[in-house]
């Protein structure tokens, strides 16, 4: 007799991660559960994987990583249609999601010896007679606790970065894609077949609080804040760095000067994109009010053209199930507090998928404003000026991105919002800019992935001095005379006491 089984919820039979379709529960594969063991052997054989791959040098592993890139792009359609298939993600959208990880590959492959290279750092007075070196080292051994959300480009942009500064990485990928992290790691190995330098675990949330535990050297979680605290609590039993890219709640700021088509249509696009399943969505819009009517007029007419479905459709199906309850508790609560819908509703929540559904009049105190909802909802809010924008803006715990359309002040506007990130007259944007470091403040989350930043993330700078040449006042030393602590006194009152 067949078992049944709740799509999308991952169930483990036989020792086998069992991962399904969240709309049609047909099974998109099977991977082999890891006990604490396992995670531990891993682990050790990353470490000793990894003093092989960091021994390659900048010039070694850039050449493996842009082979990589290379195999990623020829088989885009190929692993797009598995990112459908395992969490129900529209095709054109997992595309989008594949080509912006390949970017970021590309650039961590191309920039790591630029960025984490040895150099010469400039001495100073005090200690002239020093040449100052600065290195940049790999940790050894990293661990990536990935998403489901985005379990392509999300993973890579920690996978990607570490693996360039020269670290072994074991992966921990979402328990509802392990598929598509499994398919990640094959791919890898294709390219990388001496050793294992990016291995994955596959299970539950005890396999991730192994690998916590498992003597890695760092940790790149993302996830929901509530999880970061517990894997920063075991990290801490060990002193293990963490990387953290938690929760968000990210707004729009719109101004009166804003080019209003063009925010509703970043509007609609950073909110309701992957179902609204996005660290980075538009949750909240706070829109000057002579502007406010017509802003919302737009915002609606598009979301009301968007199609819901499996194939072919702009937003598929919710991706956890639990997370249906979430969405249809913040839009009832907000009811209940006075909100107003203007597109969807209560009953736009339709398992496995929800419609579009943007709430109006929502007061600061409802769950919808206040915590992260993470699915295709929008509150739209009239402020009397940006200044009250900013204040509610700013008014939560969360501070991961943010967006602002306008054009005088736009600028201004954005350095003034709490949040690591923000796209000026778009939205999103910054997460597929490889150029610039990724991750957010307060609940979101600290440290940075993406960029240089993101490159000295995953390696240890280390300082060297190197004497050149006698001490002229010599200071570090017992042997220094009253009359050179004298001189050294003078000095100093010339140089910095002006």
């Amino acid at each position: 007799m067949a078992t049944l089984r709740a799509p999308g919820l991952p169930v483990v039979e036989d020792g086998e991660l069992i991962s399904t379709h969240p709309a049609t529960g047909a099974e998109a594969g099977r991977v082999p559960v890891a006990s604490p063991e396992d995670v531990g052997r891993a682990v050790d054989r990353a470490r000793a994987a990894a003093t092989w791959w960091a021994g390659l040098g900048f010039a070694g592993r850039r050449t493996r990583l842009l082979r990589w890139r290379a195999l990623l792009a020829r088989r885009i359609s190929e692993l797009a249609d598995l990112v459908h298939r395992e969490g129900g993600k529209p095709v054109a959208e997992a595309v989008v999601e594949i080509v912006s990880a390949i970017e970021h590959v590309d650039w961590a492959a191309r920039n790591a010896k630029r960025v984490l290279g040895p150099r010469r750092v400039r001495s100073r007075l005090i200690l002239v007679e020093h040449s100052a070196h600065l290195a940049y080292q790999p940790y050894g051994v990293v661990g990536v606790i990935g998403p489901w959300n985005y379990p392509v480009l999300t993973p890579i942009g920690s996978i990607g970065y570490a693996l360039a500064a020269g670290n072994a990485v074991v992966f921990k990928p979402s328990e509802y894609t392990p598929v598509v992290g499994q398919w990640l790691v094959d791919s890898f190995a294709e390219i990388v077949p001496e050793h294992p330098v990016l291995t994955a675990v596959h299970g539950l949330g005890d396999v991730g609080a192994a690998l916590c535990r498992a003597g890695t050297d760092k940790i790149a979680f993302t996830g929901s804040t509530a999880t970061a605290t517990r894997v920063m609590a075991a990290c801490a039993e060990t002193l293990t760095p963490v990387v953290i890219e938690a929760g968000g709640k990210d707004a729009m700021i719109v101004d009166a000067d804003a080019d209003l088509d063009a925010a509703a249509e970043a509007c609609v696009w950073g909110a309701l994109t992957n179902a609204g399943q996005t660290c980075i969505g538009i949750e909240r819009a706070y829109v000057v009010s002579e502007v406010h009517d017509e802003f919302l007029a737009r915002v609606v007419d598009r979301a009301r053209r968007l199609t819901v479905g499996d194939t072919d459709a702009d937003l598929g199906p919710i991706t956890m199930p639990g997370q249906l309850d979430v969405i249809r508790r913040h839009i009832t609560d907000a009811i209940a507090r006075g909100a107003r819908p203007v597109l969807g509703g209560p009953d736009a929540v339709q398992p496995p998928y929800v419609r579009p559904t943007i709430l109006v009049d929502v007061p600061d105190d409802a769950a919808a404003v206040r915590e992260e909802t993470f699915g295709p909802t929008l509150t739209v809010t009239r402020v009397a000026d940006v200044e009250e924008a900013l204040a509610r803006v700013n008014a939560v715990r969360y501070g991961l991105g943010g967006s602002v359309f306008g054009r005088r002040r736009a600028m201004e506007i954005a350095a003034r919002i709490r949040s690591g990130m923000v796209a000026v007259n778009s939205a999103l944007t910054f997460v597929g800019m490889s150029t610039l470091p990724f991750g957010g403040v307060g609940a979101s989350g600290f440290g940075r992935i993406h960029g240089a930043d993101g490159l000295r993330e995953f390696a240890r700078s280390k300082a060297v001095t190197r004497r050149r040449g006698p001490s002229p006042l010599p200071a570090m030393t017992f042997d220094r005379t009253p009359a050179q602590v004298a001189r050294i006194v003078k000095l100093a009152q010339k140089v910095y006491g002006r």
